[in-house]
């Protein structure tokens, strides 16, 4: 049963929320909110700034939550409800962006920068644009080391029909953080231009993923993209 203290501690946040709004709440506090009590040795807030000692908040959007509980007073149930929160979260802000236009390569890099950055493996993801650049998806559509193959290549382009995309831009990342394309990714970067060409399908920049940098081919490596390449 928690104690008088344990109720009190747990109800401050919810006050604060109430009183001042959410955006007045710290981290420990809505980390707090989530948890809703704390250990039979540890109130709820001594327990959301043992969490924040352990994990940096930036980093929870990539926790596994059987990593998560291995934290002492985080139970399965916590965890799930702190990275399903997390979750929510993140799928707000993508619907939020898919409305954005895409004018530069920077748009386009903090579209995915969330999502692409700090992974443990290659990720390929595509943007689908449509005849305004404005952002109709985003899919990730392979994972693992990239396969450089033409029906890998045919699988892009027939979501890009279906989605009636007219133009795309690829993206994937380098979980080692170094952004210089490698013979393969310029390869496979021409080859997915050339395959546009012939299906009327622009593709517009190919982007690499490194840690907070990437790597536009359109804008270091044009040539690529000219109609004589």
């Amino acid at each position: 049963m928690s104690s008088l203290n344990e109720l009190v501690d747990s109800s401050k946040p919810r006050e604060r929320f109430k009183n001042d709004g959410v955006e007045s709440l710290s981290d420990e506090e809505l980390i707090s909110i989530l948890l809703r009590c704390g250990t039979k040795n540890k109130s709820v807030k001594e327990l959301s700034n043992t969490l924040l000692k352990e994990i940096p908040l930036e980093d929870l959007m990539h926790m596994h939550y059987k990593t998560l509980k291995q934290i002492k007073g985080i139970g399965e149930v916590k965890a799930i409800t702190l990275l399903s929160a997390i979750e929510l979260g993140k799928r707000v802000w993508r619907k939020r962006n898919l409305k954005s236009q895409i004018k530069t390569s920077d748009d386009a890099y903090f579209l995915v920068k969330e999502d692409m950055e700090c992974q443990l493996q290659e990720k390929f993801m595509v943007l689908f644009l449509d005849n305004r650049k404005f952002v109709i998806e985003k899919k990730v559509l392979f994972m693992g080391t990239v396969n450089q193959s033409n029906v890998f290549i045919r699988d892009v382009f027939r979501e890009a029909v279906k989605l009636n995309a007219v133009s795309i831009i690829l993206v994937h990342n380098h979980p080692s953080g170094v952004i210089t394309p490698s013979y393969q990714d310029v390869y496979m970067t021409n080859q997915f231009i050339k395959g546009g060409r012939l299906l009327n399908e622009e593709v517009l920049d190919h982007l690499i993923i490194g840690h907070e940098e990437y790597y536009s081919f359109r804008e270091r490596n044009g040539d690529l993209f000219a109609n004589d390449a």
